[in-house]
């Protein structure tokens, strides 16, 4: 195999254990991938975002993320707030209990990076994560591009 398909491999490969291995930390809060994975997206926009805006960070679907943000919203753990300038534009935030279960997901992901990096040489670290903001760079200009 050419060291290019080695490093895609492991790239898609180590993301789905590592969201996989948080899954299952996250397990006894009672939260799917998706759920914590949409949640951490709310809770970290400097903004509100849209139902789209929020799809489109997540790589899903518009139907996929309203039925999402419908468990959630049923759940307490979200809102959604209609914009003041497009009525068609929903904005999802956090409510309170969101908030608070998002710390919850933060604290279990921060030790779990914690875990995995003991022993990880940080040049190493540092030269890995240049490299994959550089291919993420490339790769969101080269999507845009082309649609």
């Amino acid at each position: 195999m050419r060291l290019d398909e080695r490093f895609s491999s492991a790239l898609h490969s180590t993301a789905r254990a590592w969201r996989q291995a948080v899954d299952r930390r996250l397990k006894d809060l009672g939260l799917s991938q998706a759920s914590w994975m949409t949640i951490a997206m709310a809770a970290k926009a400097a903004t509100p975002l849209s139902q789209i805006e929020l799809a489109q960070s997540l790589g899903v679907e518009g139907s996929t993320m309203v039925a999402m943000i419908d468990r959630l919203v049923k759940a307490g753990l979200l809102v959604r707030q209609a914009s003041e300038t497009d009525r068609r534009v929903k904005f999802v935030v956090l409510t309170d209990q969101g908030n608070a279960l998002y710390g919850r997901v933060k604290a279990e992901a921060e030790a779990f990076r914690k875990e995995l990096m003991v022993g990880v040489d940080p040049d190493k670290l540092l030269i890995a994560t240049e490299l994959l903001e550089q291919l993420e760079c490339v790769a969101s200009s080269h999507t845009s591009a082309h649609t």
